[in-house]
């Protein structure tokens, strides 16, 4: 067997077997996926050797079993000891086999303790067989791992390093910290610091809160911990977390702080020693040789990529560092001051380096800027670094032997400046201007030259840390690559994901261009390369080791027992959230009757009992019910099912009774009650819950249901007969009917059949009827039954809330004493209403009343043979104990005006006699904004049809049958018919009737029960509310038939508004629609006022004031139809804007444009048509602007822009004005400016205004930050693309200057303008978002000064 296996393995034809292993036991916090990719031969001993390792578990405490999809039950374990391949155990190769891993007996896998960590070279560790990605790169191979967990972050790296979290954004920090711990030297420094809690609160101590970081990451077994309370201890919150900075510059803040922190202690001068470098700035004259100087200190030495100008780059680091110390000629304009010549002189300007530190940083300087994109760019140039660095050649010990007459003085370098001073690392500079010495305990000059000499010699650095940025100028990634000083070995900390890297790998660093510009320098050119290095000086004397746990200090120690028991307590946590199980619990309160629903936490070895007692403090349940009379039981709460009960296992453990500690569980818990009369009912495994609701056909009422348990193989006829017993009911007689579905009710007809061949499941509802009448003759369809259930299933409730009735009393009046002729008062009429309770009249009286008024009113025009005003008379009532009766006939106001409506035929809308009408009339019609406007000025000679006779007959709803739409479509396409049909697909409304003018609320859809109801608290005084029983097959044109008595004016003049959530209200206009999306319990507010007709929208109208702070200004709600002019939509607007706003205008004096947010567009011309020229919506909004004279836009081929000038002289901008130019021509535009301001034409410059209307700008900014004067001909081009009327143009005169402001006036002026745009909610100025400063605060949180950023 070993020898074909050998030979098949070597074989590369050889069938893999890709095994995908899914984790469902709940041993750890994250179940996982493990993906194995063997060759076929494998035995399956070794497949479970893999899989233990792989998750972690100890072979042998855990099962494989086949998977199939998520259904595991009814399977049997793979047989681990077998010696058996994986092929011959029935795995297939080239497919996708999928196992479960599940608990041996019962019990929970051994998880493998977290010390014994591999010490496996590979970096792929979590996928075994062929890598997904061959050759990747080893610093990053820990994301494309197929199988990666977050569960992996629980268990340490196999490297024995740990991770750090990545809070957000805070890659710059880990990649940081990781350096520091591994610096020999500063963890060992850091290490003897000991922390006085006495002195100062340990939350805010960098120092202290580094230590604890540094213990951790050397002790803890997780795989990576959190930076959290570093960030804490430096002042920051939250949000910091989410800003991105350079690591160089947290490197100089970080520092800076310890200093601080370190004051007046041993370790004060620590980052001196460690990092801190001398350097030379001299300038030499080079005609008398004199020479100023000062010495620097430097924490980093910054290294230019590529020279300013230049498109080559520098090839390596060395290449740099000679460009950083090569001095430069002072000469021509450029020269220098010399002190001793006293005249101006050539001379040379340059930097030498004194002093190297102990620990070399070096900063590749690559993020520059481009003068030419104005954008912040990333060289990704290649620059090669050297693993062993020699800085002998870059020390300049001749400069030691200076004479000590020559002068040191700062005057030359600060006078002419210094090219390098945008490279130097100026915070911590020494300007004391006396060279005191390469080392600071050298004091004599041989002493200084001999130990310069001595250490040119040993200048050998050797690199232990590459700090990589990948990404681009916008953005990017840190993480770091350090050389352990241990074992010599590199590794690649990125954040959480430690792994070993190689020397190729480093180099892989180097960057990935050449020179060229191209790609790489554009802003978001993105790659992998180094951007700080960190190199340590060869010296066996002072190179150090890192501390071992024998030779930590005491406080340390402590420090390391005290974070090992915290991990340990947390640890034991999780052990007890990983045997804890949580689940769904539920329970009908006993005495609330509402049901509860919380989560239960019990531990797997509680027993039931005590689950019960957990449940019953959880609910509550104290002052209700017993303990005794409480139990748990298995639940589905999906299907609102009892799947079984428990007895006789209270002292079972939970965690055998739910099947193990789960993270999810397919079912629930319910905390069952019952009174102390009662006993529990036994649910047993395999039953069904049937809820039986017993149907009375008399007095047509469905019963509350019946809980019965039945069983899948019972048939119908011994369903009756258990139905019988738990109703009292005879089972001879008895017709059952199964919902299945909603709307889906089915007759068991069929005595034989059993329940499951019926389609019962867990939880079914039925109807059961079982009287002795006829109906049950009647095929079931046709039965009464059928009807009553049918009606049932689709009936909801609605509260309704009608409007005070105040308005609608006095409508009522008029078209009552209209209507009737009757002059008698409507109080009267309401009294007679009232009346006693035992006379009160019911709904149906009300509208069989209101009906035959209607009636005799429309017989009366038949005979006058005039479009006289009609519409619904209601009486009033107080809705006290109304009655309303069952729908099984119509008892809609328009019953009786069905037969009425039959008789209708739409004749052409061309020929209808009422087309005729004067605009007094459409006025009147179309005035919607306001309560009173609505109802009392509508005018009702429009509430008519034409019947074949040309007769009209009333409408109960008031609608035109051919409205003023269609006269006007038919007048502006001279003929063109338009019917319904046509005109409802674009409408946002409606029609409430079809062509052959009957209701579209069908009669089997009309049931409507309505009751008094009384609101909640705080829903106001004299509020009425309906609460309203309707099939919400209904349409809203019926529904609103249907409230028309309740609101007292018709349909057409009141609107239905949905309630939301948070009370918001929404309108309910279309008109043909049902109201199945309502549910029950929604709320309805009725308002007065007419409704949408068909192809009406409600337009919202803005008052345009270009000149005004707030240049958009609401005025009122109008509306506007399909097929009106703009003329007539002013026209209508001119009454209202009268009575509503006090604008007094006359219809030339105002125009309406286009309004897309606050911009104002498209000027609407006179005989522009909604809806064929202009687009319509619900919910439009448009501008109207009055006009200062005559209206000059005549065309559409015109344009109008707003040109604002703009005077530097006086720093201050002009007022809008209009100008309106017959074409897009730039050259028109200079013209017309030139002719509104009187700058010659040749001087004038313009530039488009940024962003919303007015285009606001600081005047601080708008001379140099506009695009002024675009070499452009036309108006429509990049950059302008001026298309539409009211672009903002701002425009100068050329030769005019710019006002010289003082500081003072720059910062008062300033000020005035940043106030200025803030209340507009624009910027003060036009740029990207500004980066956040990086600061660390030392008293543990930022200053709250908000004048500062």
């Amino acid at each position: 067997m070993k020898k074909k296996f050998s030979q098949v393995e070597s074989a590369a034809e050889e069938p893999r077997v890709l095994c995908i292993i899914q984790d469902t036991t709940n041993s750890k916090t994250v179940n996982e996926r493990v993906t194995l990719n063997l060759p076929a031969s494998t035995p399956l001993k070794r497949l479970f050797e893999d899989v233990a390792s792989k998750v972690g578990y100890v072979n042998g405490t855990f099962d494989l079993m086949w998977g199939n999809g998520d259904n595991v039950t009814d399977t049997t374990p793979i047989d681990q000891n077998s010696d058996k391949t994986i092929l011959d155990a029935g795995f297939e190769p080239g497919k996708k086999n999928f196992l479960h891993l599940t608990d041996k007996d019962g019990e929970q896998p051994h998880t493998m303790p977290e010390e014994s960590g591999t010490t496996d070279d590979s970096a792929q560790d979590r996928f075994i067989g062929p890598l997904p990605r061959e050759g990747s790169v080893g610093c990053t191979n820990d994301y494309v791992s197929q199988s990666y967990s977050y569960s992996s972050v629980l268990s340490k790296s196999e490297t024995g390093y740990v991770g750090l979290v990545n809070q957000a954004m805070t890659c710059y920090l880990n990649s940081l910290l990781q350096t520091l711990f591994m610096t020999p030297e500063f963890r060992n420094a850091l290490y003897k610091w000991e922390f006085e809690e006495s002195e100062e609160d340990p939350v805010t101590s960098i120092p202290y809160q580094l230590q604890r970081l540094f213990v951790l990451l050397q002790t803890s077994k997780k795989r990576a911990i959190e930076t959290t309370d570093v960030t804490r201890s430096f002042g920051w919150d939250s949000s910091e977390a989410w800003q991105q900075h350079d690591v160089q510059e947290l490197c100089r803040v970080m520092f800076d702080a310890l200093e601080q922190k370190w004051k007046q202690t041993e370790q004060a001068d620590l980052i001196n020693q460690l990092y801190q470098g001398k350097l030379k700035d001299y300038v030499r004259c080079l005609e008398c040789g004199y020479e100023g100087w000062r010495i620097d200190t430097y924490l980093d030495i910054p290294l230019v990529i590529r020279p300013y100008g230049s498109n080559q780059a520098f090839a390596s680091v060395e290449e740099a560092l000679h460009a950083f110390i090569q001095p430069e000629i002072l000469d021509g304009p450029n020269q220098y001051f010399c002190e001793r010549c006293k005249k101006k002189c050539d001379a040379r300007k340059g930097l030498r380096f004194l002093h190297f530190p102990y620990l070399l940083t070096l900063q590749l300087k690559r993020f520059d800027f481009d003068y030419t994109t104005m954008h912040r760019i990333k060289l990704n140039d290649r620059m090669t670094f050297p693993e062993e660095l020699d800085m002998s050649v870059f020390i300049d010990v001749e400069d030691e032997k200076s004479p000590q007459t020559e002068s040191c003085t700062d005057s030359g370098a600060e006078n002419e400046g210094s090219c390098h001073s945008d490279q130097m690392s100026n915070d911590f500079s020494n300007d004391d201007g006396v060279d005191e010495g390469i080392c600071l305990e050298s004091n004599s000059a041989a002493e200084r030259l001999s130990k310069a000499g001595s250490e040119k010699s040993s200048l050998l650095y050797e690199l232990f840390s590459v700090m990589v940025h990948s990404g681009s100028a916008a953005g990017g990634h840190y993480y770091a690559c350090i050389k352990s000083f241990s074992d010599d070995q590199w590794y690649s900390f990125n954040d959480q994901h430690v792994s070993k890297i190689t020397q190729e790998d480093i180099k892989k660093t180097y960057g990935g261009s050449s020179g060229s510009r191209g790609y790489y320098s554009s802003a978001f050119a993105s790659s992998t390369n180094a951007y700080m290095l960190i190199y340590r000086l060869k010296d066996p004397t002072r190179n150090a080791k890192f501390l071992e746990a024998h030779e930590y200090p005491e406080h340390i120690k402590q420090l390391v027992q005290k974070e090992r028991e915290l991990e340990e307590q947390e640890k034991r946590q999780r052990e007890i959230e990983r045997n804890t199980c949580k689940i769904k619990l539920f329970c009908m309160h006993p005495t609330k009757q509402i049901m509860m629903e919380n989560k239960l936490e019990v531990h797997k070895d509680r027993t039931l009992k005590e689950a019960v007692e957990i449940a019953y403090k959880l609910m509550d349940l104290e002052e209700a019910v017993p303990l005794d009379c409480c139990r748990l039981v298995k639940y589905d709460e999906f299907h609102d099912y009892l799947e079984r009960s428990y007895e006789g296992e209270e002292d079972t453990p939970m965690g055998l009774l739910l099947g193990g500690v789960k993270s999810t569980y397919m079912f629930d818990l319910l905390l069952e009650t019952r009174r102390p009369d009662q006993i529990f009912q036994c649910y047993k495994p395999g039953e069904v819950m049937v809820k039986v609701h017993v149907v009375d056909l008399k007095t047509e009422s469905v019963a509350p249901p019946i809980s019965v348990r039945a069983y899948l193989n019972q048939t119908v006829s011994e369903f009756k007969q258990l139905i019988s017993k738990a109703t009292h009911l005879p089972a001879e007689t008895m017709r059952v009917v199964l919902e299945r579905c909603y709307n889906d009710l089915r007759l068991l007809n069929v005595s034989s059949k059993t329940l499951k061949a019926e389609g019962f499941f867990r939880s079914n509802k039925v109807f059961i009827e079982s009287s002795e009448s006829l109906d049950r003759h009647v095929a079931y369809t046709d039965s009464h039954l059928w009807k009553l259930l049918d009606r049932h299933a689709n009936t909801i409730r609605l509260y309704v809330s009608l409007p005070e009735q105040s308005p609608g009393s006095q409508f009522r009046r008029a078209v009552y004493q209209k209507s009737s002729g009757d002059s008698g008062n409507l109080d009267e009429a309401c009294e007679r209403v009232k009346g006693s309770v035992g006379n009160m009249k019911s709904v149906e009286a009300i509208l069989e009343e209101s009906t035959e008024k209607l009636k005799s009113l429309s017989l009366q025009q038949q005979q006058e043979g005039d479009n006289g005003d009609s519409s619904k008379s209601t009486e009033a009532s107080d809705f006290e104990n109304i009655e309303s009766p069952l729908n099984e006939v119509d008892s809609s106001a328009s019953a009786e005006n069905r037969e009425l409506e039959n008789q209708i035929q739409i004749s052409d809308p061309e020929n209808l006699q009422s087309e005729e009408r004067s605009d007094s009339d459409v006025n009147n019609d179309r005035s919607t904004s306001s309560v009173d406007s609505d109802i009392l000025s509508s005018s009702h000679s429009s509430d008519t049809l034409c019947n074949v006779d040309n007769a009209p007959l009333p409408l109960a709803n008031g609608l035109d049958s051919h409205s003023i739409t269609s006269s006007r479509r038919s007048k502006a396409n001279q003929g063109k018919k338009e019917t319904w049909d046509t005109a409802e697909e674009d409408s946002g409304t409606d029609s409430e009737y079809d062509e052959s003018g009957k209701s579209r609320g069908e009669a089997q859809y009309m049931y409507f029960k309505s009751e008094p109801y009384t609101a909640d608290e705080g829903s106001g005084e004299g509020q009425k509310w309906l609460m309203v029983h309707v099939d919400k097959r209904i349409t809203l044109s019926a529904f609103k038939q249907h409230l028309e008595p309740f609101v007292g004016v018709p349909s057409s003049h009141f609107k239905v508004f949905r309630v939301y959530a948070s009370n918001q209200e929404f309108e309910s206009v279309r008109l043909n629609e049902t109201l199945s999306s309502f549910s029950d319990d929604n709320k309805i507010t009725i308002r007065l006022g007419r409704a949408l007709k068909k192809g009406e929208y409600r337009v919202k109208v803005y008052q345009l004031l270009v000149n005004e702070p707030e240049p958009c200004k609401f005025l009122l709600d109008a509306v506007f139809a399909k097929g009106m002019t703009v003329r007539q939509s002013k026209e209508e607007l001119l009454p209202q804007l009268r009575e509503q706003c006090g604008l007094d205008l006359t219809i030339d004096r105002f125009r309406l444009r286009k309004k897309t947010w606050k911009n104002p567009g498209t000027v609407f011309l006179d005989y522009h048509i909604y809806e064929e020229d202009i687009n319509i919506s619900s919910n439009w909004e448009v501008f109207l602007e009055i006009l200062d004279g005559v209206e000059k836009m005549k065309s559409m081929s015109q344009l109008a822009v707003l040109s604002r000038r703009w005077r530097p002289s006086e720093m201050k901008l002009d007022s809008f004005q209009e100008v309106v130019l017959e074409s897009s021509s730039v050259e028109e535009l200079r013209e017309k400016l030139s002719e509104i301001s009187g700058i010659p034409l040749e001087n004038i410059e313009f530039a488009k205004g940024r962003g919303t209307f007015p285009c606001d700008i600081s005047i601080l900014e708008i001379h140099q930050d506009l695009d002024w004067n675009p070499k452009v001909s036309t108006l429509n081009v990049w950059p302008l693309y001026i298309c539409d009327d009211g672009a903002v143009i701002f425009y100068r005169d050329r030769t005019e200057e710019l006002m010289e402001l003082t500081d003072e006036q720059r910062n008062e002026l300033m000020k005035k303008e940043s106030s200025r745009l803030q209340k507009t909610g624009h910027r003060v100025t036009y740029s990207p978002r500004k980066e956040k400063a990086l600061k660390i605060y030392l008293d543990g949180a930022p200053n709250k000064d908000l004048t500062q950023d």
